[in-house]
């Protein structure tokens, strides 16, 4: 009861303060208005966003602004995730995503680096959904199909595994996969090897085997023959022409 207590004496003081300094949080139609902007892919998004996490009305965290506006932008970030995902993204993509902006956001050493850096996320992830809105639209299964897939290339992966995750027939889910995707079930998990694959020659050092070993292929040489058959390149050529082809 006394900390109880406390914590309401805490409140009553900080929404007194807040009164003082003609200080409100956003509504949530406000705040629900802007995500869900992000979510449809709405570039309005941007400048609603930008209004918002600029308006000195975003709430206290902390007494030190710059440390304030990164613990703003981790909680705009949280939302925005769990937002996209609802909207289609694949949630592994963008807890990724979310892991990279929050880790930039730290080493900004300013309020308005912060500010600009926070738009600059919204117009990503608003540009993602409108492509990702293009797309056709999934059913439930089927999306939780891909997220499972994409969460388990380092191992062997079954249509009755999946269907056990699903609570569907595997004849049933093959049937819904393939009618969504125009693929079967069994090549969508090669082709997302094989993009795995294609990134970790590009950006990793790991050998071939390796990388064949991890994206579960049944050997190094079934990997070679399927990476060419999708690629046109054997896994050494593709290494050379492509390795760090963008990091300059």
């Amino acid at each position: 009861m006394r900390e109880q207590y406390k914590q309401e004496k805490q409140l009553t003081h900080t929404a007194f303060l807040q009164r003082e300094n003609m200080q409100r949080h956003h509504t949530y139609d406000e705040e629900l208005l802007q995500y869900q902007y992000i979510q449809e892919g709405n570039m309005a998004s941007v400048e609603e966003s930008m209004r918002l996490f600029r308006s000195g009305i975003t709430g206290t965290l902390s007494d030190d602004p710059v440390r304030n506006f990164k613990y703003l932008f981790v909680a705009s970030m949280t939302l925005v995730t769990r937002f996209c995902i609802e909207g289609g993204m694949e949630a592994e993509t963008a807890y990724n995503l979310s892991d990279l902006y929050i880790q930039q956001a730290d080493g900004c050493i300013s309020v308005p680096e912060i500010q600009a850096f926070h738009t600059k996320m919204v117009t990503d992830l608003t540009e993602r959904m409108a492509a990702i809105r293009k797309k056709p639209t999934y059913s439930k299964p089927v999306i939780l199909c891909m997220d499972y897939i994409y969460s388990n290339l380092h191992t062997t992966i079954t249509v009755a595994e999946l269907s056990e995750q699903v609570k569907l027939t595997p004849n049933y889910l093959s049937a819904l996969f393939k009618k969504e995707t125009g693929s079967s079930l069994s090549d969508y998990i090669r082709n997302k090897r094989v993009e795995a694959a294609e990134s970790m020659l590009k950006y990793s050092e790991y050998t071939y085997i390796e990388i064949s070993n991890y994206l579960a292929f049944s050997s190094h040489s079934h990997f070679a023959k399927v990476f060419k058959e999708r690629t046109g390149y054997t896994p050494k050529e593709y290494r050379t022409k492509f390795f760090r082809h963008n990091w300059s």
